[in-house]
């Protein structure tokens, strides 16, 4: 690490283009964190639907723990590829924060067009979104945990890490697809399998998709889209606890 500069100090490091981009998740961790994508699908559902252990426990509760177990498998598994990667965000940490800042506001132009355009389509409100608010309104600070520090690790070695960064050594619009399906399905697959209606809400999700995609590839580093995320989730987390209020 060279702390952005050259050898004599004077000059940052010029920024990353797309064609620069190699994952340093190794194939081993890679599979790791694949093999764990199966668990995190089915488990938060499992113990959503009520085994004898988790009785008594409130919604919160158990997503925090399931996030908290998905943090610390992660850390085991993947925490010498976040070490890794950890020292290109200090070589040019102005420059990913300069895209990080980028993606969030081409996120908010994004979403308001969709918004306009889909407001004739959607349903009802977002299901996810209600039911982050229900539980940032029941107990804000487990909430806030779970959205801001555990979630966007977890999920971004999982979405952009192993399937993003595995892919790309492949093909990068198969990488960009894959990643942007999964992450979306992610988040509506639960809802939309009790009401097929939320289908629709795949298409809130895949623009934040791309734009994760890219803000890792412009990072060259995966802590580019867990501060992107992270972002996302504080100022999204607070708008919805403020708009239930």
């Amino acid at each position: 690490m060279n702390g952005g500069q050259n050898p004599d100090g004077l000059q940052e490091r010029p920024p990353l283009r797309p064609g620069d981009f190699g994952s340093r998740m190794t194939r081993g961790e890679t599979a790791a964190v694949l093999l764990y994508f199966p668990l995190h699908l089915w488990l938060l559902p499992l113990l959503l639907l009520g085994l004898p252990q988790t009785r008594g426990l409130s919604e919160t509760d158990i997503n925090l723990a399931v996030y908290g177990f998905a943090f610390l498998y992660m850390l085991v598994f993947a925490g010498r590829f976040l070490r890794r990667d950890f020292d290109p965000l200090c070589d040019h940490f102005g420059y990913c924060l300069l895209q990080v800042v980028i993606s969030y506001g081409m996120m908010l132009a994004f979403n308001m067009i969709l918004n306009v355009v889909l407001q004739t389509a959607l349903p009802a409100e977002n299901p996810n979104n209600a039911a982050v608010a229900d539980m940032a309104g029941a107990e804000y600070g487990k909430t806030a945990a779970m959205s801001i520090f555990l979630a966007p690790v977890a999920e971004e070695l999982m979405f952009r890490g192993a399937v993003f960064g595995g892919l790309r050594r492949y093909s990068r619009p198969l990488a960009y697809a894959a990643s942007m399906l999964l992450f979306s399905l992610y988040h509506v697959w639960g809802f939309a399998l009790l009401n097929p209606v939320y289908w629709i809400f795949l298409l809130q999700y895949l623009p934040v998709s791309w734009l994760l995609c890219r803000c890792y590839e412009r990072c060259g580093s995966i802590w580019g889209s867990i501060l992107f995320h992270a972002l996302i989730n504080a100022v999204s987390v607070r708008v919805l606890v403020a708009l239930g209020g």
